[in-house]
């Protein structure tokens, strides 16, 4: 079949980019749409996990800038001069900056789109007064006010203007957070609320019945404790996530969106699977800038789906795999999604090594997406393409530098800087970079143009945090994680008391809670929810930390291709015009990995090895195993072994089988599962040679 050259779909409005003429004569300069284009935002804002906020322009948009900058500067201040007065009043100052800002940018509703309205600027002032009251130096009433200090000493003994202030921040975040979410997770804080006050109501025979706790010590948890709204989210969202949006705001203004995209359609131009291949490569390396599923989605889906349409994929199936490499961004290695900051502040490991307990799942899930892809080509007989693209290696010579800024954030984190050292240094070798290509430099209107946009990326995730810490506060108070834990190992004591099944069933229902609670609620707060509910579960089991909290976050993410919300893929069917219910099954699909590898490593102690832990012949063992497992099941979800033919029924039954026991990481199973593996490849093998012999007949039979 002949290859159908096929040119990237151009830059509107500009179509010979100059910075990228350096290919050489004969080079095409149809390039594809810049990743960071006003079309390419507005599309992915309306599949995000937060609403889109309103284009702030004018007085109220210097307002904005300048607030948004001072903060930007605030934070990036902390990492190398931390405020005397500690975490926690800087936090209480991250807050009072950003809290007002989502009152401006996020309307009440969404026909309230143009300019703040007189509300808003009443819910922004009255924002900026309570998240600074625990640090007004001047007293108020009898014993209200008086600075951070007297605010601190009054911690479990609030008097009535402190819990009235900390009412009004408990409303104003439960607001922010219906603006920029909806109204689920408000609705989920007020259910925890409820079960704070009206918890010791319940028959103390109940497991979740507990003492009781008054308004005024809520308040108190919420508003003075380490637990509450100032807790380890806040503390994440403010320290870690900020400055990764920051970053990823000044590499998308250098020109790094646009390269990573343009790298990966050269490297694969000739490829029989060029189109699928470049998709999911774009995917992983736009993870870098965006740091989100659905946005992922968009901007490769925006530039690759002409391709993908001219090779003839369907849509439905193009659509799953633009998701699944999309939600593939949030899971991948150096930038994993917000809640890996939370893991490491969880457990008190560096973000290093959380990236080292991400890199062989990740693996894994690209080897998934790849084999699908290979065999989608093959069953649905694709078209070759060849893409009108400059050669990869004159791509890298001249634009190879942003991939710098990476490599030195791993340099930096191994050298035993912290995270937030290292993304800083990245961000200003970044900003630095961006002068060597004309287009893209970041003079100093663009560069007050990252950081604002970076903190407004941060804006909707601080509000989630903050109110976050009504769940953990509530939870550690009532002691609800522990009752909760025990529930769930309950159940599944009553199907089996064998310790292995028993963990078994607790897995697969910690994943099904997890799947479910991801539908409600964004990402950070899932996996917040998930660690204080479901953690102590399969951590009461045995199950080692690292893995407990690596598994709720992988299901926590997977929530953005899980039915039937499934943001990324609702978003992917919006730019192929698929039916949106067969691309949530084929996201599936392409995904499978990714929901089976958390269980291989939480159900035996040889899964550790996924995760990097216990030495190299077990991290062999395990990874190597694994790999089987996916390849295997990619067969049988995909009804191609790759270089032989077709697989039927009865052989993608048995490698379906075998997949699934392969990865239960134990000798006796992983035995089990490579011969019934092999039984697969024999039968599809022996499908094959019965078919020759009739294809070879036919001819013969129609000459006589």
């Amino acid at each position: 079949m002949d290859a159908a050259e096929v040119p990237l779909p151009p830059d509107e409005g500009d179509v010979t980019d100059p910075a990228w003429a350096d290919d050489g004569p004969g080079a095409s300069h149809h390039h594809t749409r810049d990743p960071a284009h006003p079309d390419t935002r507005e599309l992915a804002a309306r599949f995000e996990e937060e609403k889109p906020g309103r284009v702030l322009s004018g007085p109220v948009g210097m307002l904005f800038t300048g607030v948004t900058v001072a903060v930007a500067l605030l934070t990036l201040r902390q990492v190398f001069f931390p405020l005397a007065q500690g975490s926690k009043y800087y936090l209480i100052i991250f807050l009072a900056g950003v809290l007002p800002m989502v009152f401006l940018a996020y309307p009440a509703r969404a026909r309230h789109t143009t300019r703040p309205t007189a509300v808003d600027w009443l819910l922004a002032a009255a924002a900026f007064g309570v998240c600074l009251y625990p640090v007004l130096p001047v007293a108020l009433g009898a014993a209200g006010g008086g600075g951070y200090d007297a605010f601190l000493d009054r911690q479990g003994l609030l008097n009535p203007l402190d819990v009235a202030f900390g009412t009004g921040l408990l409303l104003l975040l439960l607001e922010a957070c219906r603006r920029t979410t909806g109204w689920i997770l408000p609705a989920v804080c007020v259910l925890f609320l409820g079960y704070g006050y009206y918890g010791g109501l319940l028959p103390q025979s109940w497991p979740v019945a507990h003492a009781g706790l008054d308004f005024g010590q809520l308040v108190d948890a919420f508003y003075n404790s380490d637990t509450g709204f100032y807790g380890t989210p806040l503390d994440v969202a403010a320290s870690y996530i900020v400055l990764f949006t920051i970053y990823g705001a000044v590499l998308d203004l250098s020109g790094a969106g646009r390269f990573f995209v343009e790298l990966s359609a050269a490297a694969f131009r000739r490829s029989r699977t060029a189109a699928g291949r470049t998709a999911v490569a774009s995917g992983f390396l736009l993870g870098t800038v965006s740091g989100s599923g659905a946005a992922t989605t968009v901007s490769i889906g925006a530039v690759t789906w002409p391709i993908l349409r001219r090779a003839g994929y369907p849509p439905e199936r193009a659509g799953g795999m633009l998701a699944a490499a999309g939600v593939g961004a949030i899971l991948s290695p150096p930038t994993l999604g917000a809640a890996a900051f939370i893991i490491a502040e969880y457990l008190g490991v560096s973000y290093l090594q959380v990236l080292g307990w991400a890199t062989v799942p990740t693996v894994l899930y690209y080897l998934g997406i790849l084999l699908s892809v290979e065999i989608d080509a093959r069953r649905s007989d694709v078209r070759p393409v060849v893409l009108d693209t400059g050669s990869a290696w004159r791509l890298l010579a001249r634009f190879g530098y942003h991939f710098l800024s990476l490599l030195v954030i791993i340099v930096v984190l191994a050298l035993g800087a912290s995270a937030m050292r290292a993304v800083v240094i990245a961000t200003g070798l970044a900003a630095a970079l961006s002068f060597l290509d004309r287009r893209h430099r970041l003079t100093p209107a663009r560069l007050v143009a990252a950081l604002r946009d970076g903190v407004r990326g941060v804006l909707a995730v601080s509000a989630v945090c903050a109110a976050a810490g009504i769940i953990t506060a509530t939870t550690t108070k009532t002691g609800l994680g522990p009752q909760a834990a025990a529930l769930l190992i309950g159940g599944a004591q009553s199907v089996s008391s064998e310790p292995a099944v028993v963990l078994a069933l607790t897995a697969v229902l910690a994943a099904v809670a997890l799947s479910l609670l991801g539908l409600a609620v964004p990402v950070t707060a899932s996996f917040v929810i998930g660690w204080v509910i479901i953690g102590p579960a399969l951590l009461h089991l045995g199950v080692a930390a690292p893995a407990a909290a690596m598994f709720v976050f992988y299901f926590a993410v997977l929530s953005e291709v899980s039915p039937p919300t499934a943001l990324a893929a609702v978003a992917a069917a919006a730019i192929t015009g698929g039916r949106l219910v067969p691309t949530m099954w084929q996201t599936l699909r392409y995904a499978l990995p990714a929901y089976l590898i958390p269980l291989a490593f939480v159900i035996t102690p040889t899964g550790l090895g996924l995760l990097g832990i216990g030495g190299a012949g077990r991290i062999a063992l395990a990874g190597l195993v694994s790999a089987l497992g996916v390849t295997v099941l990619a067969v049988a979800a995909g009804g191609w072994l790759p270089g032989v033919g077709p697989a039927g029924p009865p052989e993608r039954l048995l490698g379906a089988v075998a997949g699934l026991v392969l990865l239960w990481l134990e000798p006796l199973p992983m035995a089990i599962g490579a011969v019934l593996a092999a039984s697969a490849v024999a039968g599809v093998y022996a499908r094959r040679g019965a078919a020759r012999p009739s294809t070879e007949e036919s001819p013969g039979e129609e000459s006589t």
